[in-house]
C-alpha cells in the first residue's frame, strides 16, 4: 500500500485559505447580484386602480393633485433615439417597455405637488398595461427648465 503526504508550512496553508475565501465572496456578490436584478424586474406592481397608482407614487414621497389625466397609446415597434434612451430611464428602475413593443398601454398622469425647486408643471407618467405597470416617469413639462427622471426623483 502507497500512502501520500503533503507537508505544507503555515504559510502555504494560509495562503490557501485566503484564496478558497476570495473565490467563495467573488462568487457570493456574483449570484447575488443576478437574484436582486432579476427580481426588480419581475417584481408585479398592481396599478389598475386609482388608489394603487396614487399610493405608489406617494411611497416616494410625492405630493399629488386631485386630477388624474387618462390616455391610451401605443408603444411603437420600431423605436428611434428617444424611445430607446426613454427605456434607458425604465431599465435603471428596473422596468423595460422592450417587452411591450406594439402594446396599447394606459398613460396616467399626476401633477406632483412638492417637487423641490419647481412650483407647478410637475407630472408623474404612469404607463400600465393589463392593470400592471410597466414603467414612468417624473418629468417638468415646461420647455425651459424640463427634465425627466425615474419615479424616485433621480
Amino acid at each position: 500500500m502507497k500512502m501520500l503526504t503533503f507537508k505544507l508550512k503555515p504559510k502555504t496553508i494560509f495562503g490557501i485559505i485566503l484564496a478558497a475565501t476570495g473565490v467563495v465572496v467573488i462568487l457570493l456578490t456574483f449570484v447575488s447580484n443576478h437574484l436582486q436584478k432579476s427580481q426588480s424586474v419581475s417584481a408585479v406592481i398592481s396599478a389598475s386602480t386609482d388608489r394603487e397608482r396614487r399610493d405608489y407614487l406617494e411611497g416616494f414621497g410625492w405630493e399629488l393633485g386631485e386630477e388624474c389625466e387618462t390616455k391610451e397609446l401605443t408603444i411603437p415597434q420600431e423605436w428611434n433615439e428617444i424611445y430607446t434612451d426613454y427605456n434607458e430611464v425604465q431599465i435603471n428602475q428596473g422596468f423595460d417597455l422592450a417587452e411591450h413593443k406594439g402594446q396599447k398601454v394606459m398613460l396616467y398622469t399626476y401633477t406632483i405637488k412638492n417637487y423641490e425647486g419647481a412650483s407647478e408643471g410637475i407630472v408623474a407618467d404612469m404607463l400600465v398595461f393589463d392593470g400592471t405597470l410597466i414603467g414612468g416617469d417624473v418629468c417638468n413639462t415646461s420647455a425651459e427648465n424640463g427634465f425627466l427622471v425615474g419615479f424616485s426623483g433621480e
